[in-house]
């Protein structure tokens, strides 16, 4: 009875997972500066040290959040560490959203004040001179379209778990929302196989590509936790009070719906 647990909080057990996840991106981020100084034109020859901590990283999110769904379905994650489950997501959105504050900063930075030391080549044009941007009113906003149906989709998932326990339905718009997500980054990398420019050709390509670059990985990842979701809802796991798993997947979602529509009208419309 001494042992007996009396309280809401979960005790974490000592654990590994931590330790790999900092080696891993420590390889990805060395392997990654090591690569962009690489002299040879195989990719794989350049990021080899990049591509084993991206895997370390992966296998770490798996083992990890695979400890996290065993946790949950064996009642650890009591309604006060769900809680904290909660903020913990949160304030990795908002850690999100400063990244791409980031890039926005960089692109209306070059495009308000194109001229000076740091950017000769500009000449206080924008889009730069011999830059052709892309027509915003065709692929971009099928895209846009596709994004906003699959986060309906997604939340047409979490009314139906949370408010009528209907699974089927939950099943359905997940499998809407991933299929919907699939077909974005489909568009995403036909768009840039016809791009007009290259990532090296000069300010406006470089920040294009690394702000739209980042969130067509977010919309992969993105796709991957829904997966994720379906194949938990598959095995039975969720429930209207607790799905916390579902809903961190579909804010972060929502999250790159949102950040799409900035880069829509600030870079597509207003940028080009």
């Amino acid at each position: 009875m001494a042992h007996a647990k009396n309280h809401d909080y979960h005790i974490l057990k000592p654990s590994i997972w931590p330790f790999i996840g900092a080696v891993a991106a420590f390889f990805m981020l060395f392997g990654a500066v090591h690569g962009m100084h690489g002299t040879s034109d195989s990719f794989f020859a350049n990021y080899w040290l990049f591509l084993i901590g991206l895997a370390a990283v992966l296998y770490t999110m798996f083992g990890w959040w695979s400890e996290t769904i065993v946790e949950n379905n064996e009642g650890d994650h009591t309604p006060v560490v769900r809680i904290g489950l909660r903020y913990g997501v949160i304030m990795f959105i908002m850690s999100e959203v400063m990244f791409f504050v980031a890039w926005f900063w960089a692109f209306f930075k070059n495009a308000l004040y194109p001229m000076g030391p740091q950017s000769p080549a500009v000449d206080g044009i924008w889009p730069p001179a011999g830059i052709e941007t892309f027509d915003p009113w065709h692929l971009p906003l099928i895209n846009t379209l596709v994004l906003l149906c699959s986060g309906a989709a997604v939340t047409w998932a979490h009314h139906a778990l949370v408010h009528e326990n209907n699974r089927q339905d939950l099943k359905t718009g997940l499998w809407v929302g991933i299929l919907l997500g699939a077909m974005f980054t489909v568009f995403q990398v036909y768009e840039y196989s016809h791009a007009a420019f290259g990532f090296t050709d000069g300010i406006y390509p470089s920040v294009f590509f690394m702000a739209t670059g980042f969130h067509g990985f977010h919309v992969l990842i993105g796709t991957i936790f829904l997966s994720v979701c379906l194949y938990r809802a598959y095995r039975g796991h969720f429930s209207p009070t607790n799905h916390v798993g579902f809903e961190a997947a579909a804010w972060y979602w929502h999250f790159v719906d949102v950040v799409w529509l900035f880069l829509f009208f600030a870079v597509y419309i207003w940028g080009g």
